[in-house]
């Protein structure tokens, strides 16, 4: 070890001493031991160079002794800046703690007492000081680094960060058997190998969200490998399958932990061979090009598209479209024990590929995990044949007629708008261009150009993906961009909308304003007249339980009727239900009529003064008027149709789809009121708190870029905030006012209305994440939220050990899994998990706390979940 110090003198004294010490340390010892070798050395700062001034050995020079107290304080800063550790290599095997600074402090000032310092200083410094004895400098070091020694703490590594070096060690194993353009054996001499399937396992860990790299289960890597390099590896004896109890017997095959590190490898090691092949259109299971990316391609690059279609993808892979993805990576890859491995896994029917039928990319469990690798593999034979057609289209002129003399080269220019990115300048507006974003199975073509061009780039898409590739394909009509048109994409809303002025905005502004005070009013007035009927339906069923109808001025006709009913004996709550039956019958109203209403509408309202009545319905349709209506000098502030320099494609969240979800799922009755989630209650506090946050940081994560991201925060504030307060309530039998003091701190991340209002969501920034957290992450980042209930409480006995891959802690309970929604395609992005495979429903799972709260957070997917474990 070397420490080197220096120091700077006032004046104009331009020489620098500086100090090396030199230690040789013993590996074998736990306090090392410092053979020291120090010398002074002066480096001049006047010239070009640093050069060697003085040294003891040189009698031409005269100069007095350097003092002390000036090498303590060199040392002394040294100290102050730097901490001293010794790390040894893990190739030596030797264990043994750091060397702490106050040691290597000790061993210093015993040096001083060993050694003496003196050096020579030219006759030009003129610098002299005091002597201090070694004694007093060993005393102060050793007392400066016992006060000024901190200790250094490490950055503690991201999930993401580990996966990335786990993919740089796989990406260098894999390049080691390239040759001439292909790669070979790659089952013998990378998958098959002790270290890759460690790796794999460690991957599946942090896709867990378990951060240890030990080793800590009982599978055995090495012979795992052996049977892949020996071609022995049975498949079908590692998976487990799953039935749903119906008539056309439903079932899922899903792999085991080996099967699930076997899957892992491969995919890692494909991965790498195809990573930089893909084509640019492509999204979904790439570093930086996900379901974000994709909504930003089109809302943003693509600008005033003349035409636009959208293309769904869906069959299930049969034996042709294995044999077509396999002779595509032939032409890569070379290792026929990986394509035979392929074949098995499809034959057990564990690839779980399939076009269509479910989104992609959510952590659900019937997607494999090499399916979205595959299906990339597949379709990228389609990206490299939409290529050709935007060079035909783009480039070559297809009608003889169209050609001019002196016309400038479309090709050339073709290649520079490559160049630029697809950016496009002065003089090419006129040009066709055609645009596609694909994600997954879902593709979206945006073309600038004719009718003409239009329709023939859809009749030859559709033969190419129905021909070529074998899939069938719904796909929508091309809309004009003259009108206002609506596409479904990666679960949201794509529309054509025009960008509004400041004008236009201020005025919208003002009627949702107009809006939101009338809808107040309303409330108010159904709040009131609803708490009158109610008092007079309390004081009228005193009167009949007294047998006073039909005294005084107070009976009447409806009275009349109610006493006909009473029967002595009767509590008075029976009476409201009478009630109820009297007038619905009088009424005989073809819509469905709750309590409150008949209360208010037929009760309180006409005995309320008629000018009020009046004046309370007059100002609510003159509200409603003025929001409905288009003025003149409104019409005025919209562009007309011909001007679309301002139209662009904009995103949008399905708010309709989300409030049927909240219904299903319990959180709002039919009314839209809030209300607690039964299904909760049994719950800790703590984690009915984590359910709903979990569905804000999914709002937040998923809508943050849509236009109507507004109406999604409101609904946070109305509907999810007082929904989980209610549900805590109903748990713990208390008001609701008591319960906000009570929780607090845990409903800090669901903001309420007011703070909405007032725009206090600071809480919302820890929500964001990178885009390189997507692709790492596939799965997790965009998975939806489930709802769980708590089935058993957990106890010590084996069977409760957490169902999370690769966890061994002791599983809190058993939560029955409730599927709320069957797969659609192409399914609506509502927070929730929309698409779990039904063969699942009603499935018990043991979760450990920590893993229940990732589930809940989205940090973890139900991909990570061993749903065999209670049948072992």
């Amino acid at each position: 070890m070397m420490v080197t110090a220096g120091y700077h003198s006032a004046g104009d004294f331009h020489l620098l001493p500086t100090v090396r010490i030199e230690c040789n340390l013993l590996k074998n010892d736990v306090f090392p031991t410092m053979r020291p070798i120090i010398s002074v050395h002066y480096y001049s700062t006047t010239g070009a160079s640093r050069d060697n001034v003085t040294s003891v050995s040189n009698t031409n020079v005269s100069g007095t002794e350097v003092s002390p107290v000036s090498l303590a304080k060199s040392l002394a800063s040294l100290t102050e800046e730097c901490s001293f550790s010794v790390e040894r290599k893990d190739q030596t095997n030797v264990s043994g703690p750091e060397v702490a600074p106050v040691s290597l402090a000790k061993s210093l000032a015993s040096l001083t007492e060993e050694f003496s310092f003196s050096v020579g200083r030219k006759d030009q410094t003129n610098v002299s000081g005091p002597e201090v004895s070694p004694v007093s400098l060993a005393k102060s070091l050793a007392s400066l680094t016992e006060e000024c020694s901190i200790p250094v703490e490490r950055k503690n590594q991201t999930l993401v960060e580990l996966k990335r070096l786990i993919e740089k060690r796989i990406k260098k194993r894999v390049k080691e058997q390239y040759l001439d353009g292909k790669f070979y054996d790659l089952i013998a001499k990378v998958i098959a190998e002790p270290k890759t399937l460690e790796d794999a396992y460690n991957s599946i860990k942090l896709n867990s969200n378990i951060q240890s790299t030990s080793n800590d289960s009982d599978i055995c890597f090495a012979s795992i490998a052996e049977q892949l390099a020996s071609g022995v590896f049975d498949v079908q004896a590692n998976t487990y399958r799953i039935s749903r109890r119906t008539a056309n017997q439903e079932y899922l095959v899903l792999p085991n932990l080996e099967l699930k590190i076997v899957l892992e490898a491969i995919r890692m090691v494909v991965e790498v061979v195809y990573r930089r092949h893909f084509h640019k259109i492509s999204h979904g299971y790439r570093s930086g090009r996900g379901q974000r990316s994709a909504l930003r391609y089109i809302c943003k690059e693509i600008r005033d598209p003349d035409w636009c279609f959208m293309l769904f993808t869906k069959k299930k892979v049969d034996s042709c479209i294995l044999q077509k993805i396999i002779s595509s990576m032939k032409e890569k890859i070379n290792d026929d024990l990986l394509f035979c491995m392929l074949c098995s896994m499809f034959e057990a029917q564990v690839l779980n590929l399939e076009f269509g039928g479910y989104p992609k990319g959510q952590g659900l469990p019937q997607e494999g995990a090499l399916s979205p690798l595959l299906m990339n593999i597949y379709l990228d034979l389609f990206d490299q044949e939409f290529f050709k057609m935007c060079l035909k289209y783009e480039c070559l002129d297809v009608n003889p007629n169209n050609i001019r003399v002196n016309q400038h080269s479309k090709l050339r220019e073709w290649f520079r708008r490559q160049l630029r990115h697809g950016k496009v300048v002065a003089g090419e507006e006129t040009l066709p261009r055609i645009h596609a974003c694909r994600y997954m199975d879902e593709i979206v073509v945006c073309i600038h150009g004719s009718r003409e061009i239009a329709f023939c780039m859809k009749d030859e898409i559709l033969s190419y993906l129905k021909g070529s590739l074998h899939l069938d394909v719904d796909a929508t009509e091309v809309f004009s961009n003259s009108d206002t048109w609506k596409l479904q994409f990666l679960g949201l809303i794509v529309q054509n909308c025009t960008s509004e002025g400041s004008s236009l905005h201020a005025v919208h502004k003002l009627k949702d304003k107009v809006h939101l005070y009338a809808s107040q009013k309303q409330v108010h007035w159904d709040d009131w007249t609803c708490r009158i009927g109610k008092k007079w339906l309390g004081h009228s069923l005193r009167q009949i339980k007294e047998s006073k109808v039909g005294q005084g001025n107070n009976s009447s006709m409806l009275m009349g009727k109610i006493s006909q009913f009473w029967k002595p004996g009767m509590k008075t709550d029976h009476w409201f239900k009478y009630l109820l039956k009297v007038w619905i019958q009088d009424l005989s109203p073809k819509a469905e009529i709750n309590e409150e209403e008949v209360l208010s509408k037929y009760i309180v309202e006409p005995a309320i003064p008629e000018e009020l009545i009046i004046s309370f319905y007059n100002f609510q349709r003159k509200a409603e008027e003025y929001i409905s209506s288009e003025t003149s000098a409104i019409c005025s502030l919209l562009p007309t149709t011909a001007d679309t320099k301002n139209r662009r494609l904009t995103s949008f969240a399905p708010v309709d789809v989300i409030a049927k979800s909240l219904l299903r799922y319990g959180i709002v009755n039919k009314a839209g009121f809030p209300q607690g989630v039964r299904a909760l209650v049994l719950q800790d506090d703590h984690q009915i708190v984590t359910w709903f946050a979990g569905l804000v940081r999914r709002w937040h994560r998923w809508f943050s870029d849509s236009r109507n991201f507004g109406d999604i925060m409101n609904i946070v504030g109305d509907c999810i905030r007082k929904s989980c307060v209610r549900t805590l309530a109903v748990k713990h039998r208390i008001i609701e006012t008591e319960i906000e003091k009570r929780f607090e701190a845990e409903l800090s991340n669901i903001p309420s209305a007011q703070e909405l209002e007032s725009g206090d969501v600071n809480m919302l920034k820890e929500f964001q994440f990178e885009e390189d957290e997507e692709a790492v992450m596939y799965g997790s980042a965009n998975s939806g939220l489930c709802l769980l209930s708590l089935a058993t409480v957990g106890t010590r006995s084996s069977s409760s050990i957490c169902h999370v891959a690769c966890c061994s802690a002791i599983g809190s309970g058993l939560y029955t899994l409730h599927v709320k929604e069957q797969g659609k395609h192409p399914g609506w992005r509502t927070g929730f998990a929309t698409a779990i495979h039904p063969a699942l429903n009603g499935k018990r799972i043991s979760l450990c706390r920590q893993h229940l709260r990732d589930l809940y957070l989205g940090y973890i997917s139900l991909q990570t979940v061993d749903f065999g474990a209670l049948r072992r």
